[in-house]
């Protein structure tokens, strides 16, 4: 696509912010660990954590450029005027997906943060960590949907953009 539009920075940032992390702190356990005999506490419980961050702001980035996996075969074979109506079908399943994580994702950190939730490592509260779970889930949406928009946009335009 030649016009300039919005990609999804912040959460390429955040993904990788979150790899370097989770690469820094597994590194400096090995030393440790190699040379004390002992390891850092924390190092499983952030890894995890972050490893979800870095999944969801990749899905994100993803979304937007249009690049998650999905089969092609109906698109390439259905005639070009119907190609609006498959789009939107694959954006109102994505949709639903992400709805039904955004739903109870936040039921779920909402929880956490009323019982005062601790996680099991380090005592630290759990909805810190499961609160980015909708959070993300919605960059994700909001991505998809700005990809459907570019997608609808070229088909009217005259190229498709698969």
């Amino acid at each position: 696509m030649s016009e300039r539009r919005p990609g999804a920075r912040l959460e390429a940032i955040l993904a990788a912010l979150a790899l370097s992390i989770i690469c820094l702190i597994s590194l400096a356990n090995v030393v440790v660990r190699y040379a004390t005999d002992a390891s850092f506490a924390f190092t499983e419980e952030f890894s995890v954590f972050l490893l979800v961050v870095m999944t969801f702001a990749g899905a994100a980035v993803a979304a937007r450029q249009n690049a998650h996996i999905r089969i092609e075969l109906i698109e390439h074979l259905l005639p070009r005027n119907w190609l609006p109506l498959v789009y939107v079908l694959q954006w109102l399943a994505g949709v639903t997906v992400l709805a039904i994580v955004i739903w109870y994702g936040s039921t779920f950190a909402l929880e956490e943060y009323q019982w005062d939730s601790l996680s099991p490592g380090l005592g630290l509260p759990n909805w810190i960590y499961v609160i980015w779970l909708p959070i993300l889930a919605l960059a994700i949406l909001l991505r998809m949907t700005m990809s459907l928009h570019d997608r609808l946009s070229a088909h009217r335009g005259g190229h498709d953009e698969s």
